[in-house]
C-alpha cells in the first residue's frame, strides 16, 4: 500500500469527492470544476483518470459499478475504500500540521526584480494588481452565492483563506508601488549588459586613451 505522503494533490481531491459518495471519473471532474476546485489543485480531465487509475491499483478505490447513457461508452464508478479513508485522513494531517515551501514564482521574480528598470517593474505589478483584485471580486461573489446557499462554512473555509491572502499580496504590492513612485526604495537601472553594450555606437562607450 501506497503512503499517505504518495498522494498527488489531485489525488487528494479525488478521495475526497469520493469520501462523499461513489462517483465516475467525469462526474468527479464537473464536480470539481463546478466548485472552482480548479484554483486549489490543477485539473484536467486525463490526469483525473489517470488519477483514479492509480487510487485503484493501490487499492485506495474500488470499483462500484459500470453505467451506460445511451450510445455513450460504459463509465465505471468508484468508491473509496477504508484504507482510501486512512490514507486521506493521514494526508490531511500532515497538509494541515507541516508547513511546506512550494516554491512559488511571485517571491522569486521579486528577489530577481532589480535586474529590471523602475518603472518596467512598477507597470508589471500595477497589472498584477489588476489580476489579483479581479480574483478578489470573484471569491466575494463566490462566498456570496454559498452564503446565500445556506452551506456550512467548514465547507468552505478556503475560499476566506484565499481572500485573507489575496487581500494581503495586493497591500504588500501598493505599499512596494509608493515606495518606487515616491523615491523612498532606491532603485538604479540595471547596468547594460556585455551584449547590449557591443550593438552600441563606439562613441557612446567613451573615447580610448
Amino acid at each position: 500500500m501506497p503512503k499517505a505522503a504518495d498522494l498527488t494533490p489531485l489525488g487528494v481531491a479525488a478521495l475526497a469527492l469520493l469520501a462523499e459518495g461513489p462517483m465516475h471519473p467525469y462526474e468527479m471532474y464537473q464536480v470539481l470544476m463546478a466548485r472552482h476546485e480548479d484554483r486549489l489543485v490543477k485539473v484536467r480531465p486525463g490526469t483525473l483518470y489517470h488519477a483514479v487509475g492509480r487510487l485503484a491499483e493501490s487499492g485506495l478505490v474500488e470499483t462500484a459499478g459500470t453505467e451506460r447513457e445511451g450510445n455513450r461508452p460504459e463509465r465505471t464508478t468508484y468508491r473509496i475504500t477504508s484504507a482510501g479513508h486512512e490514507a486521506l485522513d493521514t494526508r490531511l494531517q500532515d497538509m494541515l500540521a507541516t508547513p511546506i515551501n512550494e516554491y512559488p514564482t511571485f517571491p522569486h521574480a521579486i528577489a530577481e526584480a532589480h535586474h529590471l528598470p523602475a518603472e518596467v517593474v512598477a507597470g508589471l505589478l500595477e497589472g498584477r494588481l489588476a489580476a489579483l483584485s479581479a480574483d478578489l471580486d470573484f471569491l466575494r461573489q463566490a462566498e456570496a452565492a454559498v452564503t446565500a446557499k445556506g452551506l456550512e462554512r467548514k465547507y468552505w473555509i478556503d475560499v476566506t483563506y484565499q481572500q485573507a491572502m489575496l487581500r494581503t499580496e495586493i497591500s504588500w504590492i501598493r505599499e512596494l508601488l509608493a515606495e518606487l513612485r515616491s523615491g523612498q526604495l532606491p532603485w538604479d537601472n540595471p547596468q547594460p549588459t556585455p551584449s547590449e553594450l557591443s550593438t552600441k555606437p563606439k562613441e557612446s562607450l567613451g573615447k580610448r586613451s
